[in-house]
């Protein structure tokens, strides 16, 4: 006879590859059920986005089968809840669980293209995702998404009027880029860019979200400071290219988050524009800005390296469409990017289990 005492002290020795400790330890296995010779149970994963989602349900398998009876009909359910760890009061975006937000030292990096790939390769793997636009200065993301010319609609809710995000490619975005004309430019001095920064996010109706990805503006200024004061943020992503000067101006970035009184974790950096693939030609990697600038500087910090995005013409000419590579049907930049949001993921999920909570930097002065 299978029991269920047999069953979870096999699962007993599967374990999570990220948080270093077993799956029933981390009550992770739930619903476990048996029938003769049939076992069934759900495996409750960190995130949707778990890249190692395939390697654990192998493994649940092969430890019924051996440790408890080779004969067994294993059945896995993957589910996930994404964790969180934000001991905050919850004023602002209650109902968003992680707050990444999308670095640079410097402008023309990619940035802002990989802030919507990977917001939407995160919602690929099922998760719901929010994009917020707080390049206050040069808003890209309509154009990246499609919806330049479009209007979001106002909503009331518990008697107060909020903006309802924008839909597309299965993500919700907001933009400043939405409610002004692009032709006008913004002039704006410093806090009224962090007012209006402060107005986007606490007017705008986002609901229940497992992320929220943040496109920051270039460099490091006002804007960033009034996020990490306004909201609790997660975790940053650094990208830079592989150039010297972009990565010592992302060096920059890096060094304002781990300033003491800011002090936010870096989720990693990506080092964009890596290497040129030529379509015809996908096995080939030309590295044209030199290699690796990015990855050393990872190494330097000791910070996660979370993976080289290439060159490709598709990328670009899907941003300038409205369809970003990640919904392309382009393999070598769609692969890229999916690998990103898992890799993102992921380092939330080790992030939340190992770290202080998530709070709202108090700054003096």
């Amino acid at each position: 006879m299978i029991t269920k005492d047999a069953v979870l002290k096999a699962l007993s020795n599967v374990q999570e590859p990220d948080l270093g400790k077993d799956l029933v330890t981390l009550n992770m296995i739930q619903d476990v059920a048996i029938e003769g010779y049939n076992v069934s149970f759900s495996v409750i994963l960190t995130t949707p986005a778990c890249p190692l989602k395939d390697m654990i349900e192998k493994a649940c398998v092969n430890a019924i089968k051996m440790l408890v009876d080779k004969n067994a009909v294993v059945q896995v359910n993957m589910t996930s809840n994404t964790t969180t760890n934000r001991k905050d009061k919850k004023d602002v975006l209650p109902g968003v669980k992680n707050i990444i937000a999308v670095v640079s030292g410097k402008g023309g990096v990619g940035k802002s293209t990989v802030a919507v790939n990977l917001a939407i390769g995160l919602a690929q793997e099922g998760a719901k995702v929010g994009l917020l636009d707080a390049d206050i200065y040069g808003p890209s993301i309509p154009i990246m998404l499609g919806i330049r010319d479009e209007r979001p609609l106002m909503t009331d809710v518990n008697g107060k009027g909020m903006i309802v995000p924008m839909e597309r490619f299965g993500i919700k975005a907001m933009s400043i880029g939405l409610l002004i004309d692009e032709k006008q430019a913004v002039v704006w001095r410093g806090p009224q860019a962090s007012s209006a920064l402060r107005q986007f996010i606490s007017d705008v109706h986002w609901e229940e979200l497992d992320y929220l990805v943040i496109d920051m503006p270039p460099g490091t200024g006002d804007v960033h400071l009034t996020l990490v004061q306004t909201v609790p943020v997660t975790g940053a992503v650094v990208v830079s290219t592989p150039q010297p000067v972009a990565a010592a101006d992302a060096r920059k970035a890096i060094m304002m988050l781990k300033q003491p009184q800011i002090n936010v974790p870096i989720l990693g950096v990506v080092e964009n524009m890596a290497y040129f693939t030529p379509a015809e030609l996908p096995e080939n990697k030309y590295y044209i800005f030199g290699k690796g600038g990015a990855k050393q500087m990872a190494e330097q910090f000791e910070l996660p390296f979370l993976g080289e995005i290439p060159i490709v013409q598709s990328i670009r000419e899907g941003g300038d469409r409205g369809i970003p590579a990640v919904v392309d049907d382009e393999p070598v930049s769609k692969n890229a990017f999916l690998e990103l949001a898992g890799a993102v993921a992921r380092n939330i999920s080790i992030r939340n289990a190992n770290l202080e909570p998530t709070k709202v930097v108090e700054m003096q002065g």
